[in-house]
């Protein structure tokens, strides 16, 4: 039931292997994709409320599992490297709270980290589909990346001015274009079955 994976692996048998599980799970592809895509337009439409709301809920993650460390830190007090996770708790608790308490000041920090991931995001797309080049819908991806890389630009360029609602308005557009990618994809290896 379970593949071992070789490390020797070449290119080719990588492809094989990436190809055998599109056609295995086609549809959770596809129902992946319109998941995003819905998304995705949910975020352009109320992009600002979509912005405070990934603000507030990074920020109430942060908050609370900053407190879980602190807590279990403080039961192990005579563990080594016991000031390491107090102290990282205690931070991350800290950011939380900032996020939850100042969220217009967090979804600009947000955004300017947003575009930090759009850049990298984009870059690993782009290799991404070099990887599975030959194989169909190839092009998706690395318009995926390209895309990406795109608005990591256009965010950089227009940074301050616009972060209030441009965190929601870039995060539903990329939705939208991974779930065209996963719904092409789904869609294609669906024929060959």
């Amino acid at each position: 039931m379970t593949e071992k994976f070789n490390i020797h692996v070449g290119p080719e048998e990588i492809r094989q292997i990436i190809k055998k599980n599109l056609r295995e799970h086609w549809k959770l592809f596809l129902a992946e994709g319109l998941f995003f895509i819905a998304l995705g337009v949910t975020a352009i439409i109320i992009p600002r409320i979509f912005s405070i709301g990934i603000e507030l809920m990074l920020g109430w993650l942060l908050l609370v599992g900053g407190m879980a460390q602190v807590i279990r830190a403080l039961n192990m007090i005579k563990m080594p490297g016991f000031s390491l996770w107090l102290s990282g708790g205690i931070l991350q608790a800290v950011i939380g709270y900032f996020l939850i308490s100042a969220p217009t000041q967090g979804v600009m920090t947000l955004t300017f980290l947003l575009t930090i991931f759009f850049a990298l995001d984009g870059m690993a797309k782009v290799y991404l589909s070099y990887m599975v080049y030959p194989l169909a819908r190839w092009g998706g991806l690395l318009l995926t990346g390209i895309t990406s890389l795109a608005l990591a630009m256009v965010v950089w360029a227009g940074w301050h001015g616009s972060s209030t609602w441009v965190l929601g308005l870039l995060v539903g557009i990329n939705m939208i274009f991974i779930g065209i990618t996963l719904v092409n994809i789904s869609l294609h290896h669906k024929t060959y079955q």
